[in-house]
């Protein structure tokens, strides 16, 4: 059990939470929740002893192991694929190494009666105890199991980890983290970056296998899948729910309504002593009344209401140009790199106003295909666009293409056309920029910043065809409800590739699998491919492999 007292942070005189207290116990899985700026991940830091606390304490048993995955990590580039993720069992390797080490004096020295002998007999008992109580674990197979659920193959265990994107750095490290088999896991927005089946795997994991967990994340389908409680920091305290993310929802609605019926009868009892106050002020005989009342208004707790935004933003794309019957086709197009295919002979036809997703795992050839669309990179055979295609794409990459010398609101300024440029801030809110917010220049945002003014800016060009290469990866609830409505009153062509399998609900009629250097047409919809397809296990994973 690990508990949190009475835990507080400041900024320059701002309260950013106080007087939290919460206890995780060992089979928790708690879910995380919060606007952003909240304080979510200055949280999750404190408990995993990253960031101390200005007041509070984190207590937990003294042999406890707490591991933390933050959202952006950097692992060792000299060493393989394999090798980073054996660190997790470093303690054991050096606790094995040193048991052999002093076996080896043992063995050697002849001095039995002398104080170094004894020192190294004590030292073996001691460490021995703690060795010996290991249970006896084939290390190397372990690693692999946990590499190979997270979506790498065989050849990639001894490839260097300097070769690897950022995402696939995350799963190495998530793979140390898993295989410490920690009391406590936390991760920071773990699903960026993974693909579905590797989601699906980690899902599995953390319910059957994995101890007490907490996450942050903005995937609403993964963490329905695996939280039985919710914590939500709100307005500098929190609320703590024994509930999904999905049940929290409804709670957290109840709750407010409690909060608005008990704020508005407090505000006519304030009224009504104010005015009680003002009638009777200098009247001796309502005097001691009057000061009792006044008291009593000055000691008051005002109640709060919780921060909610009711706001019924509905964004639209812009009507779309008419184009072609066939905005995208695909003939016999086969791509490689040296000796490495990445897909051959794959073919495709997407019909004007089709909604199709790409699917498959990382390294698959999804991208790979969305820059051959696009003209991006040369391949085998023919891919063409169709007649009056105007194409808004974007890519993961897709926030370097901004100006830098442009602030937020002059980037969205000049793309808006008509009767949408009167919504701007309100659009810009909708996407997290708001008040002074707008007046920054493009070249101090973050990553995560760059990518909602990216997709902001998308959303305001008229096209015919939208091509979205993970479009959510930086995303809170909120955008993605806005965007993913957006989406489906869309009136074009879409091409969509994301690993979030609650945006993709409901989004694509069509699916293409990229799997084995091949793209499989399926004719039904993202909900009952996954439903087909679902990956019910580690073992399953793995034979699918």
């Amino acid at each position: 059990m690990i508990t949190i007292e009475n835990l507080a942070v400041e900024f320059s005189g701002s309260v950013l939470f106080s007087e939290v207290s919460f206890v995780i116990n060992p089979t928790d899985k708690i879910a995380l929740m919060g606007k952003n700026g909240a304080g979510k991940s200055t949280m999750m830091k404190i408990i995993a002893g990253e960031q101390k606390a200005n007041r509070g304490h984190v207590r937990a048993p003294k042999d406890a192991v707490i591991a933390y995955l933050p959202q952006h990590l950097l692992t060792e580039d000299n060493c393989t694929v394999f090798e980073e993720a054996a660190k997790a069992f470093k303690q054991v390797f050096e606790m094995r190494t040193e048991m052999e080490k002093l076996n080896l004096a043992l063995e050697t020295r002849t001095d039995y009666d002398s104080d170094e002998y004894m020192s190294i007999i004590e030292q073996v008992t001691e460490l021995g105890e703690k060795f010996y109580q290991l249970e006896e674990v084939n290390y190397d197979a372990e690693v692999e199991k946990a590499l190979k659920g997270l979506g790498f193959r065989p050849e990639d265990f001894h490839r260097q980890t300097k070769e690897f994107s950022g995402g696939w750095r995350m799963r190495i490290e998530l793979a140390k983290i898993l295989l410490q088999k920690p009391d406590l896991i936390l991760l920071d927005e773990p699903t960026n970056h993974i693909d579905i089946e590797s989601v699906m795997w980690l899902e599995d994991f953390l319910v059957n296998k994995a101890n007490a967990v907490m996450v942050i994340s903005h995937d609403r389908a993964f963490i329905d899948n695996i939280t039985n409680r919710t914590i939500e920091v709100t307005m500098g305290r929190i609320f703590d729910y024994k509930a999904n993310y999905s049940h929290y929802l409804q709670l957290r609605e109840e709750r407010r309504a409690h909060q608005v019926k008990a704020y508005q009868e407090q505000q006519k009892m304030i009224a009504d002593n104010m005015q009680f106050i003002e009638r009777f002020r200098g009247t001796y005989s309502k005097t001691n009344q009057v000061s009792s009342r006044e008291r009593m208004l000055e000691k008051l707790e005002i109640i709060e209401i919780d921060e909610i935004d009711n706001s019924s933003l509905k964004l639209r794309f812009p009507p779309s140009p008419r184009s072609g019957d066939y905005p995208v086709t695909v003939k016999d197009v086969s791509k490689s790199y040296g000796d490495q295919v990445v897909f051959k002979n794959a073919s495709m036809s997407i019909s004007r106003g089709e909604k199709v997703s790409f699917v498959g795992r990382n390294g698959e050839g999804k991208s790979t295909m969305i820059k051959a669309i696009m003209g991006q990179i040369d391949v085998e055979g023919t891919c063409q666009l169709g007649h009056n295609i105007k194409v808004g794409y974007f890519a993961q990459n897709q926030a370097s293409l901004l100006d830098p010398n442009l602030t937020i609101f002059q980037t969205v300024d000049e793309v808006a056309e008509g009767d949408v440029r009167t919504q701007i801030k309100n659009i810009l809110g909708a996407f997290m920029f708001q008040g002074e917010d707008i007046d920054k220049k493009v070249s101090v945002l973050s990553g995560g910043e760059k990518t909602r003014l990216a997709m902001v800016k998308l959303l305001l060009e008229p096209v015919n065809l939208l091509i979205l290469d993970e479009p959510t990866n930086h995303l809170d609830l909120k955008s993605k409800d806005v965007l993913k409505e957006a989406l489906r009153n869309f009136d074009g062509t879409l091409v969509l590739v994301s690993h979030d399998r609650d945006f993709l609900q409901g989004l694509s009629q069509k699916v293409f699998e990229f799997k084995d250097k091949r793209v499989i047409e399926h004719f039904e919809t993202i909900d009952a491919f996954l439903e087909r397809n679902r990956i019910k296990s580690i073992a399953d994973l793995q034979l699918a492999k």
